[in-house]
C-alpha cells in the first residue's frame, strides 16, 4: 500500500472522528450556567430590544437550567436553545452561531413562495430558469407526514418575529437543506422520504423523493442569483463595466439598481456613476430606485440621493433612535451614531433644532424607554440647506423599489424616504431593522453573536425591527418571476409610470 494510499485513509478516518466528536461532545451543566451568566449581562447591560415586548428571556435560562442532565445536552443543542431564545427578543440583527457540521442530504428539488404557499421547483440550467417540479400538483402539502404549516415555523426558531412575508421566503427556500431541518426537530431523516403534493383543487398526490448528496443538490430559489447582484465583491463595484449595468436610462425613466448599501470611500466608481447618471437623469420623468435583496451596509448612499431627492427649502426628521449604554454615552457610542448621521438637538442648528421641536411635538414612539439605560434622542435629518453644491433637486416622481429582503440600511432607506414629497415606495414590505449591533463569543462553548444596542423608530414612531415599512403601492411577484421568465415587479411598476 503506497504512503499517499495511508495518508487519504487517515484523513478520512480523522475526519470523520472529528465529525463523531462534534456530534457527541457533551457540554457540563457548570460551563453552560458559566455561558448563560455571561450572556445575560450582556443582555442586561448592552442589549438595546431585551425586554420591551415583554418576553422574559431569564425565565427560559432558568427552566433550561433546571432540566439539565449531564450528558444530554450538546454545543448543537445548546446553539439550537439560545436561537430560540434570541428570537423571541424581537431584535433582527441578533443571532447565536457556532460552527456548522456540513449535511450530507437534500432535497433534488427547490422551494419558493407564491400566494402563502409553497411550489415545488425544477431548475433547467440550460434555460436557466424553474418550472414546476410536477405541473399537475404544483404545491407541496407536508414532508415525511408532517404538514408544512406546522413545519415552517419551526424552521428558524432565530427568526420567529421577522415581518411575516421575510420569514416565509426565508424558512421556503430553507426546505432543500432537509437533513439540518430534520436534525434541528431530532427527528430521524428518512431516505426516500414521502412528500404530499396538491393542486388548486385541493386533490393530493403522494410521492417518494430519493435525497440527494451535495454535489446533486438542488440549486436554491433565490432572485439574487435571477438579477445578478448576489455576493458581489467589493472591488466589483469598483469596475466600470460592472457598475455601468446598474444604471439605465430608456423612454425617460431612469433604473438605478441598489445591491448593496456601499461605503463611499471603498466604492468610489459606483458613487461616481450615481452621480454622473443623475446629471443625465435630469432628461427623465420619472426615476426608479431598486434596493430588492438588498441587506445593507451604511448609510452613505442614503445620504447621497437624499441630495437630490430632498427640496433646498426642507428640513426633514426621518428617523430617531435611543442609544443604550452606560450615561452620559462614551466617544465611542456618539461617533457610532454620527456615523449613521445620527445626532443630538444640541448638536443640530437652530433651523433644524426647530424642526426636532415640531416633530417632537406630535411623535408617539412605540416604546417608552428608560432614562437611566438609553441615551436622549439623537435626530436623522435631511437639510436641503446642507445639499453639496454639485447636486441639483430631482423634483419628478421617484419610485423605491423593495421586498422582504430589504434589511438593514436598506430598510433605513426605505423608511427614511417614505412620505416625502414625489416619494413612493413599491413593491412588499421591507424586513425592517436598525440597532448598531456588537458581537460577542461565549467563554466556554465559544458560540459566537450579535446583538443591537440602539433602539430605532420611523417616523410614525413604529420600530424597524420585525415591523418593517409598507409599500404605498403594494405589488407582488407572478409565477413569472419566480420561475426567473421575467421581472413582473419592475415592469408592473414601469407601466404605472407610463400609464400615470
Amino acid at each position: 500500500m503506497t504512503l499517499k494510499i495511508y495518508i487519504s485513509i487517515f484523513l478520512i478516518i480523522f475526519t470523520l472522528s472529528c465529525k463523531a466528536q462534534r456530534d457527541t461532545s457533551y457540554l457540563t451543566k457548570e460551563d453552560v450556567a458559566s455561558d448563560l451568566a455571561y450572556l445575560d449581562e450582556i443582555l442586561q447591560n448592552n442589549s438595546s430590544y431585551q425586554a420591551l415586548n415583554g418576553y422574559e428571556y431569564k425565565n427560559d435560562f432558568s427552566t433550561f437550567l433546571k432540566n439539565f442532565k449531564e450528558r444530554t445536552v450538546t454545543k448543537y443543542d445548546f446553539e439550537l436553545f439560545l436561537s430560540k431564545t434570541i428570537g423571541k427578543i424581537g431584535d433582527r440583527h441578533a443571532y447565536v452561531r457556532g460552527d456548522r457540521i456540513r449535511d450530507s442530504l437534500f432535497f433534488p428539488m427547490a422551494f419558493a413562495p407564491f400566494d402563502k404557499r409553497v411550489l415545488v421547483l425544477d431548475y433547467n440550467s440550460s434555460k436557466k430558469q424553474y418550472d414546476f417540479w410536477n405541473p399537475d400538483f404544483p404545491y407541496l402539502k407536508s414532508i415525511h407526514n408532517i404538514p408544512i404549516e406546522k413545519l415552517l415555523p419551526k424552521i428558524f426558531p432565530g427568526e420567529a418575529l421577522a415581518p411575516a412575508q421575510t420569514y416565509l421566503t426565508s424558512v421556503v427556500r430553507e426546505l432543500r437543506d432537509i437533513q439540518k431541518i430534520f436534525k434541528s426537530q431530532n427527528i430521524d431523516l428518512p431516505n426516500p422520504i414521502n412528500l404530499a403534493l396538491v393542486n388548486e383543487l385541493g386533490v393530493e398526490k403522494e410521492v417518494r423523493v430519493e435525497l440527494a448528496p451535495r454535489k446533486r443538490r438542488a440549486r436554491y430559489w433565490d432572485e439574487r442569483f435571477y438579477r445578478n447582484i448576489y455576493r458581489l465583491k467589493e472591488e466589483q463595484y469598483n469596475d466600470t463595466v460592472l457598475v455601468k449595468r446598474f444604471f439605465s436610462l430608456e423612454n425617460r425613466i431612469g433604473y438605478i439598481q441598489v445591491a448593496e448599501m456601499v461605503e463611499k470611500e471603498e466604492c468610489p466608481i459606483f458613487f461616481k456613476f450615481l452621480n454622473d447618471f443623475m446629471i443625465k437623469a435630469r432628461q427623465s420623468d420619472a426615476l426608479i430606485v431598486d434596493l430588492r435583496d438588498n441587506d445593507g451596509g451604511t448609510r452613505e448612499l442614503i445620504q447621497e440621493f437624499a441630495g437630490y431627492f430632498v427640496h433646498p427649502d426642507s428640513v426633514h426628521i426621518v428617523n430617531t433612535t435611543r442609544q443604550r449604554g452606560k450615561l452620559p454615552l462614551n466617544k465611542e457610542l456618539k461617533e457610532a451614531l454620527h456615523d449613521r448621521f445620527l445626532f443630538s438637538r444640541d448638536e443640530l442648528d437652530s433651523r433644524e433644532q426647530q424642526a426636532v421641536d415640531t416633530f417632537m411635538g406630535s411623535f408617539a414612539p412605540m416604546y417608552d424607554l428608560d432614562d437611566k439605560k438609553f441615551s436622549e434622542y439623537y435626530f436623522y435629518t435631511f437639510n436641503g440647506q446642507k445639499r453639496p453644491g454639485n447636486k441639483y433637486h430631482y423634483d419628478k416622481p421617484i419610485y423605491i423599489l423593495t421586498n422582504e429582503r430589504s434589511f438593514s440600511a436598506a430598510s433605513i432607506f426605505v423608511s427614511v424616504f417614505k412620505g416625502l414629497p414625489n416619494i413612493q415606495i413599491v413593491g412588499v414590505n421591507t424586513d425592517g431593522s436598525s440597532g448598531n449591533s456588537e458581537r460577542f463569543e461565549l467563554p466556554n462553548t465559544k458560540l459566537r453573536g450579535k446583538i443591537s444596542t440602539m433602539v430605532s423608530y420611523q417616523k410614525d414612531g413604529a420600530i424597524l425591527d420585525g415591523i418593517g415599512t409598507k409599500p404605498d403601492l403594494l405589488i407582488e411577484r407572478n409565477l413569472d418571476q419566480i420561475f426567473w421568465k421575467e421581472d413582473y415587479q419592475l415592469t408592473e411598476l414601469i407601466k404605472k409610470i407610463r400609464n400615470e
